[in-house]
Formats: structure tokens, C-alpha cells, sequence
């Protein structure tokens, strides 16, 4: 057996076949709650990022024990164009 065949064939009953489309359908209803949930913040969270990057900017970040470094404009990442994207 090949590490990269993983598949064990096998045989599902009837009733494991409904559990199965039920919590597939109930992830599914969960996960659509949290990335409706993350959207209905995209004005929170770009509040959010603007702080940081102003905060890394201004004061820094800790380097080691109390020495502080800040960030120079260059370095500040492009925001993508893109929408924020729930990962799960």
C-alpha cells in the first residue's frame, strides 16, 4: 500500500449515509453563520488593522524585553485586493 493511497474501501449502511448528509448540512449551516458573522465586522476589523498599522508605525513592537522597533512605512504590507476570507 502507497502512503498516498489513503482510501479504505468500505460500505456505509443506510443510516450512517443520513447522519452523514445531517452533519454535513449542520457544519455547513455553522460555517454560513460565522462567515455572515465576519462579514457584518469588515468595518470593525478595517478600524482594526488601521490601528495596528499605525501603532507598529508610531511605537513599535517589542524586540526584546522593553526594545521597541518600529516599523518603516516601505515596510508595511500592500492590503490585498481581495475579500477577508473565512478559513475553516
Amino acid at each position: 500500500m502507497s502512503f498516498q493511497t489513503l482510501f479504505i474501501p468500505h460500505e456505509r449502511s443506510a443510516q450512517e449515509r443520513d447522519w452523514l448528509d445531517q452533519e454535513i448540512k449542520d457544519q455547513q449551516a455553522r460555517y454560513d453563520r460565522i462567515v455572515k458573522a465576519m462579514d457584518e465586522m469588515s468595518p470593525t476589523r478595517e478600524k482594526w488593522y488601521a490601528e495596528f498599522l499605525e501603532r507598529i508605525q508610531n511605537r513599535g513592537f517589542n524586540v526584546d524585553g522593553d526594545q521597541r522597533m518600529k516599523v518603516k512605512l516601505a515596510d508595511i504590507p500592500v492590503k490585498p485586493s481581495g475579500p477577508h476570507k473565512v478559513v475553516y
